[in-house]
């Protein structure tokens, strides 16, 4: 208490600096808007924090619900503030008491930044370095880490909820949130700067097929082409880079399956969030700190196809695991949706073929990508653009095979005009002309689409 009170002692003597209001120039995106601590409120607020940790039962806190701990955490705050006279304005106080429940309770600084639904990924290079990644574009955070010890606190915290453990030994970790969002987390001796974390926001909110048509992701002319293919049982292959949105448009997709058919899902990280009555959802699991019992999603896979699927839903195919899927798209589980990463419709063949490679069993090229043909109908291609935004920039059909090679059309593409003075990507998405085959198995299963929506606008 004494190392408390001469700390507070100090401050009473300081006058406490008002927030400044910063004068922001109109932009095209909303401002970050995370609240900070001054120096001396962080000083304030590290005292109390190590004084708080004295006074408190720590065992007590799993045994309540997280509202009626934090409830009881700001009761005691605000005690050992009028014990010690803290010089702060209320808005002042209520700051340095959220940042200490989130300290207890959460991830400490990360916790404003999990709050904060613009933001769809947080990049911790350091303790003082957190980036933040807002309708597509990365910007420093202006929150941080006391030292690296706090970073390291967090970390630990982050691996141990899902019973997973990090060290010099293990350095490298996958887990989950338990908003559900993605964490990455890797430790010296690989990192040389120091713990990084990454985390890919789990979004709670259900977009639509009519969210990525407002915001420019796909086109409104091919939204019924897209919706009739899913409910005709063709299977899709979603290609795209990292962050190009793959999942989101898997999991709208996915939306469009009837609910009376059974959905089997397979993930090395759960995201997808079908809402039919009838889903089973399967994830993988990682080795243990022994090195043992881990599941493969080649594992899973095998098992879903003696679970009765009428559709297979593999959230990346990254593995053997593909050579699995191929076969289930071609033995009656029709309606099969996956994602892989590639740059084209193209590449995302021969990442195929290389990842079946990957199973040790020897394919003849033509038998191999005969297979690849008569299991995959459509190729939806994602990208990101350097304007930050998500957008279908093809849609290819594959036709078959011509001696070696596997044909494919493109019905849609988007063509690129230019970039605007305010770096925004100009062009539009066009038909080619082509009239896919399926459209008669749409119009067979009663979904008349007008052979007008493939002629391309003069």
């Amino acid at each position: 208490m004494s190392i408390l009170g001469n700390r507070i002692s100090k401050l009473r003597v300081a006058e406490a600096p008002e927030p400044r209001e910063e004068v922001v120039e109109e932009q095209a995106r909303p401002p970050l808007m995370i609240e900070t601590l001054s120096p001396t409120e962080m000083e304030c607020k590290q005292q109390l924090h190590q004084e708080l940790l004295k006074r408190m039962d720590l065992s007590l806190i799993d045994s309540l619900d997280e509202a009626e701990a934090r409830r009881q955490i700001g009761e005691l705050c605000r005690q050992l503030m009028d014990e010690l006279s803290v010089p702060f304005s209320t808005p002042s106080r209520q700051r340095i008491i959220k940042l200490i429940e989130d300290e207890i309770m959460g991830l400490g600084p990360l916790e404003p930044l999990l709050e904060d639904k613009t933001i769809s990924d947080i990049l911790v290079n350091g303790p003082d370095s957190i980036y933040v990644e807002r309708f597509g574009k990365l910007e420093p955070c202006p929150v941080s880490f006391s030292s690296g010890g706090h970073l390291m606190n967090t970390i630990d915290r982050i691996v141990s909820s899902v019973g997973r453990h990090i060290d010099e030994s293990s350095p490298m970790v996958d887990a989950r949130l338990k908003d559900g969002s993605r964490v990455n987390v890797i430790i010296p001796p690989l990192a040389l700067d120091g713990p990084q974390i990454s985390i890919r926001r789990f979004m709670v909110e259900l977009l639509s097929m009519h969210n990525l048509v407002e915001l420019g992701s796909v086109d409104e002319k091919v939204a019924p082409l897209l919706e009739g293919i899913v409910k005709a049982r063709l299977n899709i292959l979603i290609s795209g880079g990292t962050g190009s949105g793959k999942t989101t448009l898997l999991n709208i997709l996915s939306g469009y399956i009837p609910e009376d058919e059974r959905i089997v899902t397979i993930e090395d990280s759960a995201e997808l969030q079908l809402q039919q009555p009838h889903v089973v959802r399967l994830e993988t699991r990682p080795p243990n700190i022994e090195g043992r019992g881990e599941v493969t999603q080649r594992e899973l896979v095998k098992n879903s196809l003696r679970m009765r699927p009428d559709r297979i839903v593999l959230g990346e195919v990254r593995g053997g695991e593909t050579l699995d899927m191929l076969q289930a798209m071609n033995t009656g589980h029709d309606g099969s949706l996956t994602t892989i990463h590639a740059n084209s419709a193209r590449d995302a063949l021969g990442r195929i073929e290389n990842m079946v490679a990957m199973t040790g069993i020897s394919f003849p090229t033509r038998a191999l990508r005969a297979q690849i043909a008569s299991a995959i109908d459509v190729v939806l291609q994602v990208t990101r653009l350097e304007d930050g935004r998500r957008k279908l920039v093809s849609i290819q059909e594959i036709n078959g095979m011509e001696g070696d090679i596997i044909t494919m059309s493109e019905l849609f593409t988007f063509e690129r005009r230019g970039v605007d003075a305010k770096g925004n990507v100009l062009g539009d998405f066009k038909a080619t002309g082509i009239v896919p085959g399926f459209h008669k198995r749409l119009a067979q299963r009663g979904i008349d689409l007008p052979v007008s929506l493939f002629e391309p606008e003069l």
